[in-house]
């Protein structure tokens, strides 16, 4: 595949991407009967053992670089599958959708500018207005066009959660464009998902022994960890790793402004939800803010 249709292929991805994390969100929502680190081990195990057989040629070929780079997959595992899984879901047990969609809505931001202030990605006016018109957007969507309604808003210990989930996103969206790997994205996925694995594993176990196994016997466990291991486990993060590397996680991040309409969609489709016109003006400010964002690569000082 040549530069130019990688280039093309990522930004069709770019916004397929948050669709695929959108599921995520909604699950850690309403399947509140699992486990949190159950559930997100379940999930990235599904998600390993789904990958393995397509990259398990490059890791073996790869095997020294496999060990070289074990401290950052273990880092990046860490990061993306514990604190940006299991801590998802525990704080959905405790907090709202609202609440959800507003501090995840953070997220672009902290990637921005952990590449402005660690690796020297600069700025720029066209990307700053573009970021503001994405926050007036996504605010207009969860405040049901009432932006007054914002200083209304409480916060729970889920939100404390979501907001440590969500920093700890931005600095595992930075250091997968800025550690060098010699694997390509979907093997380097499958490693960090099998690292993950190894993060969650005495998590789990605490968590199973403290009175919260997961129901082995209830079908609906295995589904939750099937959908999520396929949709917003090897599809959102493989996406993700794809436009992380052809576009850089400042460009990648801000697609994550559409993961509102994407959730607002769903949820009508799936929960009878209808949508109404602040759906719409968010829509028509999300939309050009993600263009002026995009549209000039960031330069490293």
């Amino acid at each position: 595949m040549t530069p130019q249709t990688r280039h093309r292929v990522a930004w069709a991805l770019l916004l397929l991407s948050p669709a695929l994390f959108a599921v995520n969100m909604l699950t850690a929502r309403y399947a509140t009967f699992v486990p949190p680190h159950a559930m997100a081990l379940g999930r990235w195990l599904f998600a390993a053992i789904i990958l393995l057989p397509f990259v398990w040629p490059a890791l073996r070929h790869n095997r020294r670089a496999l060990m070289r780079e074990a401290p950052d997959l273990l880092i990046l595992g860490a990061l993306g599958m514990w604190v940006c899984g299991a801590f998802v879901y525990i704080g959905g047990h405790t907090t709202t959708a609202l609440n959800m969609g507003l501090i995840y809505a953070a997220s672009p931001l902290l990637v921005i500018l952990a590449s402005r202030y660690l690796y020297g990605e600069t700025l720029g006016w066209g990307r700053i207005a573009g970021i503001a018109l994405c926050l007036a957007g996504v605010a207009t969507v969860f405040a049901k066009g009432r932006l007054a309604d914002l200083a209304a808003v409480r916060f729970t210990a889920g939100d404390i959660w979501l907001a440590i989930a969500a920093t700890c996103w931005g600095v595992y969206s930075v250091l997968l464009k800025h550690r060098p790997s010699a694997l390509d994205p979907t093997a380097r996925l499958a490693a960090i998902a099998l690292a993950g694995c190894l993060v969650l594993l005495p998590f789990t176990l605490i968590e199973a022994l403290s009175g919260q196994p997961p129901a082995l016997g209830d079908w609906r466990t295995w589904a939750v960890w099937l959908v999520l291991a396929i949709v917003p486990g090897v599809g959102a993060y493989g996406t993700f790793s794809w436009c992380v590397r052809e576009l850089g996680p400042s460009r990648t991040s801000v697609s994550l402004y559409l993961g509102p309409p994407y959730v607002g969609a769903m949820a009508w489709l799936l929960l009878g939800e209808a949508p109404h016109w602040y759906h719409g003006v968010g829509a028509l400010l999300v939309l050009p803010g993600i263009w002026l964002a995009t549209r000039t690569a960031p330069k490293e000082a």
